[in-house]
């Protein structure tokens, strides 16, 4: 099982350097930030038989997820549909498809069942640009990142790939909303990883949502709470210089490590945009209980 689709900040190419802070084991998975979810991937692979609570508070990604979930064969058929319009297109073709089909997504969604309505989404963002979610007003303040290369040959998107997380999202809790709110379904005692997520700080990729340090606070007053109800947690952002997490992290552990984003949070040249280095930061909360 891979992610469903790119997504910029996602964690795929992040968890080599994550797996000496992975728990062995766990018998309950939460992630208040699903994003492309290359971290449930791992934490279902460890272990599938555990429950999982999974939430997002970008509503078209997590339509996406639910529609795979519960009408997987109707999801489908709209992406075979629309690749068997899009694919013996030329490439300037392909381009002008692609927006007509962005701004029929972003005003004439109405006409369309849910289903449609997340294969389209779904479509534009295996054929939109690098992963980045892009809200305009151009759009009716919905998704517009433009289109990606738009060179694919023989196929959009792996059917299987989809039909695995069809399985794996069986017994998954899906939410969409406050991140807070996740708390609720943890349980004292359960024996829960909780992956924290959020926005990074000093991102200009935010996803639609204006994620302040406020925010970024009640997130590490999340993990205190999930590790007082006996939680593992790991936080993991961007560490810009200014001990933000270190000055907050109490008796939680401090890890830093060398990253370079490649999408996101590039750096502009007068050539163009290219891969930025950084530091990762992670905090990690052990369970602590009442």
């Amino acid at each position: 099982m891979k992610p469903l689709f790119m997504w910029a900040g996602g964690k795929k190419k992040m968890l080599k350097r994550y797996r000496s802070y992975l728990p062995e084991k766990f018998d309950k998975y939460c992630e208040p930030f699903l994003g492309g979810g290359a971290m449930f991937i791992w934490a279902y692979e460890k272990n599938p038989q555990a429950s999982f609570v999974l939430n997002d508070s970008n509503e078209g990604v997590v339509q996406i997820y639910r529609t795979i979930r519960n009408d997987v064969t109707k999801f489908i058929a709209r992406l075979d549909m629309l690749s068997e319009q899009y694919l013996p297109l030329s490439k300037e073709d392909r381009k002008v498809w692609y927006y007509d089909l962005r701004n029929e997504h972003a005003y004439d969604y109405h006409k369309w069942t849910s289903t449609e309505e997340a294969a389209s989404l779904y479509f534009l963002m295996k054929t939109g640009f690098n992963g980045i979610w892009q809200i305009n007003k151009n759009t009716n303040d919905r998704f517009g990142t433009p289109s990606g290369l738009l060179n694919q040959k023989d196929t959009v998107y792996d059917k299987q790939n989809v039909m695995k997380w069809h399985e794996a999202l069986q017994q998954c809790e899906l939410m969409c909303g406050d991140f807070q709110e996740t708390i609720k379904r943890i349980g004292r005692g359960s024996n829960c990883y909780v992956f924290l997520d959020p926005p990074y700080r000093g991102s200009f990729t935010q996803y639609g949502v204006d994620f302040d340090d406020r925010l970024q606070e009640q997130v590490i007053t999340y993990l205190e709470v999930a590790r007082m109800l006996g939680s593992y947690v790991l936080l993991s952002n961007r560490d810009v210089g200014d001990h933000f997490f270190e000055n907050r992290s109490g008796e939680n552990k401090i890890v830093k490590f060398p990253v370079t984003y490649t999408a996101g949070r590039r750096k502009k040249t007068e050539e163009g945009f290219e891969a930025k280095k950084a530091t990762e930061i992670l905090m990690i909360g052990e369970p602590r209980g009442l």
